[in-house]
């Protein structure tokens, strides 16, 4: 599997601003489709965002116009950036990686983004 480490999370206020990072410790075939979830206990984790080798990018209704998935494929890594942020984006963001849409996906080991009102 895909080694994912990410980072970049944080405290911020209400509409702040973070940049999340991942680097991944193979390129492709296995990062093909790179992306980002979110968790908050008791629920269970949610798309946030992905973003293909090739560009194209896919984004949850709740994020579209406020977040902004990227890639440096030279560097294996996938970023997300964070604008206009609210209390309810709090949650811990996991980065994945997978050869295709049906493919099991590697994880990384998350990291705590807070949002305080």
């Amino acid at each position: 599997q895909v080694q994912l480490v990410e980072s970049g999370g944080g405290l911020v206020q209400v509409g702040g601003s973070l940049r999340l990072s991942c680097v991944a410790s193979e390129s492709a075939p296995e990062t093909a489709m790179m992306g980002w979830y979110r968790q908050v206990p008791g629920r269970q984790r949610e798309f946030v965002a992905t973003a293909t080798r090739g560009g194209t990018t896919n984004y949850a209704d709740s994020v579209k116009g406020r977040f902004t998935i990227s890639r440096d494929n030279a560097k294996n890594t996938v970023y997300l950036q964070m604008n206009s942020l609210k209390p309810e984006d709090t949650a811990v963001y996991y980065c994945n990686a997978k050869r295709h849409p049906f493919a099991v996906a590697s994880w990384g080991q998350g990291t705590q983004v807070t949002v305080s009102s």
